[in-house]
């Protein structure tokens, strides 16, 4: 009888059985922890875009149980603006941060907007405008348990460039941080 003939053991059956199964609980682990980095993007800021505007998210650390602020960082795309949060005009949309409140979540007792920036239209350069352009940064003040949190809210806003306003737009934002 030569060795393809040789009949299979139980033992050895299970053994190639046991070795099957391991290999197959490594390659679950690695992937899942191959995705959970993914989905962290460790070090890394993540942007969401919309209507000329991106939020970047990136890692925060603040103070746990005590009074702190977490930044929330928006680029406008070149050649564009949005209006400020306190526009110079009636007729001119400010922007806005909706902050979600869920349960359980750090209450965020305020949000800092930094002051716009002059601007005129060339059609209208007597008429002065207060608007964002570039980076833009909003400063949510809270306090928070130790732990992982994730601020949620969404940005209104109107996006112009130097000819027209466009429709208003909202951005879902999720700005990460760890209470430490």
């Amino acid at each position: 009888m030569n060795e393809l003939q040789r009949p299979t053991t139980k033992a050895s059956t299970l053994r190639t059985v046991l070795v099957w199964v391991g290999l197959l609980v490594v390659v679950v682990l690695i992937r899942t922890v191959v995705a959970h980095a993914q989905s962290m993007n460790v070090g890394q800021p993540t942007a969401t875009k919309k209507g000329h505007v991106d939020f970047i998210a990136d890692g925060q650390s603040i103070a746990a149980n005590q009074p702190a602020t977490v930044k929330l960082h928006f680029r406008v795309d070149p050649g564009f603006h949005i209006n400020s949060h306190s526009p110079k005009s009636d007729v001119l949309i400010p922007t806005r941060l909706t902050v979600a409140m869920l349960p359980g979540d750090p209450e965020v007792t305020n949000v800092d907007f930094p002051a716009g920036e002059p601007f005129s239209f060339a059609f209208e350069p007597k008429q002065k405008l207060d608007v964002y352009q570039g980076d833009v940064v909003l400063t949510a003040h809270l306090k928070a348990k130790p732990g992982q949190h994730t601020l949620k809210a969404e940005l209104y806003y109107q996006a112009c460039d130097h000819a027209a306003c466009y429709p208003p737009k909202k951005l879902p934002i999720e700005q990460p941080y760890t209470a430490k």
